[in-house]
């Protein structure tokens, strides 16, 4: 294991048994994956693809089939006990005592993980999540957001150098999605390592350094965020011309251009194919000046949608 990895999975499987009428299911395969030590990593996949499965089994809650998972530079199979320290989880649910103060949950947390009294974090951690002014308050009385920010301080109470933050703002409005991203933010700066499912891609093209897309229980991709996005077939580009355009060029058809008005012509393309001087003779030849030109840059959404319908 390379010392700047935080995790490092090699030739990961899970099979799930055959029960009553339900066949038996690879919900793993082969998973190879390198999350960086001080990075935000991203876990991408639609539902069923295996994300869950992949950290529940770093959480210690389900059992691999095969493979090797090692968790800041310990064996899962020689010291699970090191591993499950080393991670702090939020899950998708909310779970605590709602007749409980933040502090006194916390401060259970804590002794569950075996951290002394002196020890303990509860004030700097409720600050942490700017929830200082809520430490005694009952939790059954906290917002939605306040509550996911508790997770988040819960996940912490015995220092992991590892976060996983499990579709952490489903269901949570934008404001208050804000706020939590500005934690993971500070966290991260703290040196924490967070590995991050999301279904807001968006969200993972903004917040992660490295991103892995997972489907049918296979990483279909791997790379850094700036990296996938380049990996895009095709492009948008837009032409605004001089004058109305009474009809598209023949040798433009092919490429299913639109006119988005008289004067503006957009054209899905291929880069690596077609550069972008093609177009522009083909309109000069046509008789239009070219006023401006633009492109369509691609997003986290593109890249996804292509990965997984190749699947």
């Amino acid at each position: 294991m390379a010392l700047d990895d935080a995790i490092e999975i090699i030739n990961l499987n899970k099979i799930y048994a055959a029960s009553g009428k339900s066949p038996e299911k690879k919900a793993l395969d082969n998973i190879n994956l390198n999350i960086p030590k001080g990075s935000i990593f991203g876990l991408l996949g639609p539902n069923g693809a295996g994300k869950s499965t992949l950290i529940n089994i770093l959480a210690g809650l389900v059992s691999k089939s095969s493979g090797q998972v090692r968790v800041w530079e310990s064996d899962l199979d020689e010291d699970a006990r090191h591993v499950k320290a080393s991670i702090g989880i939020v899950p998708q649910e909310i779970n605590f005592d709602p007749f409980f103060t933040p502090a006194k949950i916390l401060d259970l947390q804590a002794g569950f993980f075996g951290v002394p009294k002196a020890e303990r974090q509860t004030e700097d951690l409720l600050e942490l999540v700017g929830l200082s002014d809520k430490a005694h308050a009952y939790t059954r009385g906290l917002s939605g957001g306040m509550r996911r920010r508790l997770m988040m301080a819960k996940a912490m109470v015995h220092n992991p150098p590892i976060l996983v933050l499990d579709e952490p703002t489903a269901g949570v409005d934008v404001e208050l999605r804000q706020q939590l991203w500005a934690n993971v933010r500070k966290l991260n700066e703290g040196g924490v390592t967070i590995l991050l499912t999301t279904h807001y891609l968006e969200e993972a093209q903004e917040m992660c350094d490295t991103i892995a897309i997972i489907n049918h229980g296979r990483i279909i991709a791997h790379d850094d965020t700036s990296s996938l996005l380049r990996t895009i077939e095709s492009k948008e580009i837009r032409f605004i011309l001089d004058r109305d355009m009474s009809e598209i060029p023949k040798r433009l058809e092919a490429f299913n251009p639109q006119q988005q008005d008289k004067r503006t012509l957009s054209i899905l393309y291929t880069p690596s194919e077609h550069p972008v001087g093609e177009f522009i003779d083909v309109l000069q030849k046509a008789g239009y000046f070219i006023k401006d030109i633009s492109t369509e840059e691609s997003d986290l959404e593109d890249v996804f949608l292509q990965m997984t319908r190749k699947v």
